[in-house]
């Protein structure tokens, strides 16, 4: 087993934490763990160990939500997802662990701003004609959902597919993605499950293709597991409690605090 110290090992074990309350019940969250691995390994290791307990993660949330899934916006990302993750290996490959974490937290910060800014020009105006904008404003949304902005779709998938395989740090991006879409809670929760399962099945191989995921790292993180199943069915607990209102901005909040993570 690689030796670590008692610090590293209650970083990791907060990071396996995280890990299974971001996978059903918290999306964004997850970044915080990518911040506490890379405290406790080598950034480009800590990805891999990260990647096996979130895959343990993914398989617990599919569980839970299996039937809140929209299925329409899986399959438009599939394309732009796998682009993603190609660059992403390539970049991993040559770029340093500073520039790594740097990118991703730059990324996330302007998905942030973006968001922030779409939902204040969205806020339907107090008046009299406050009603009919807000009906035109659902009206919008709805065929936004049905349709789509194809631009859009392949801009957070491809940039959903380029996080995740460089640091892990997909979800921010994503859940900037079906924020927009306005998604309940537990069909962001269903969407967001089937979603990094498949991606994260995908990066398994490159990261082996790496060198990244090996014998030593699996050691460590065959200790991490029982702490991610623990925080999934707490996780589970907390998303059948939570408000829409609440729901969207931890999400926001923990975007935030990851990105700017990220980048110091």
């Amino acid at each position: 087993m690689v030796e670590l110290d008692a610090l590293s090992w209650v970083l990791l074990g907060a990071g396996a934490l995280v890990v299974g309350l971001s996978k059903t019940a918290l999306p964004g969250g997850g970044t915080l763990a990518v911040v506490l691995f890379a405290m406790a390994l080598p950034a480009r290791e800590s990805t891999a160990a990260l990647l096996v307990l979130l895959i343990v993660g993914d398989l617990f949330a599919i569980s839970m939500y299996r039937k809140t899934v929209d299925w329409v916006l899986l399959r438009r990302l599939i394309s732009p997802v796998l682009l993603g993750v190609a660059v992403g290996t390539v970049f991993l490959g040559v770029a340093s662990d500073a520039a790594v974490r740097r990118v991703i937290g730059a990324i996330l910060l302007g998905l942030l701003v973006f968001t922030l800014l779409r939902r204040l020009r969205d806020k339907p105006k107090q008046g009299g004609r406050g009603e009919q904008w807000g009906r035109r404003g659902q009206r919008e949304q709805a065929r936004s959902h049905r349709g789509g902005s194809r631009a859009a779709g392949f801009g957070y998938g491809w940039l959903g597919g380029f996080t995740t395989m460089v640091a892990n740090a997909g979800g921010p991006v994503m859940s900037m993605y079906l924020l927009a879409k306005r998604l309940d809670v537990k069909t962001f929760l269903g969407t967001a499950a089937f979603f990094f399962f498949a991606v994260n099945l995908v990066k398994v191989p490159f990261q082996i293709g790496l060198g990244l995921l090996n014998t030593q790292i699996l050691s460590v993180v065959l200790v991490l597991v029982p702490l991610v199943v623990v925080a999934a069915f707490l996780g589970r607990w907390i998303a059948g409690r939570i408000s829409q209102t609440v729901f969207e901005r931890l999400v926001l909040g923990l975007t935030a605090v990851g990105a700017v993570n990220l980048l110091l």
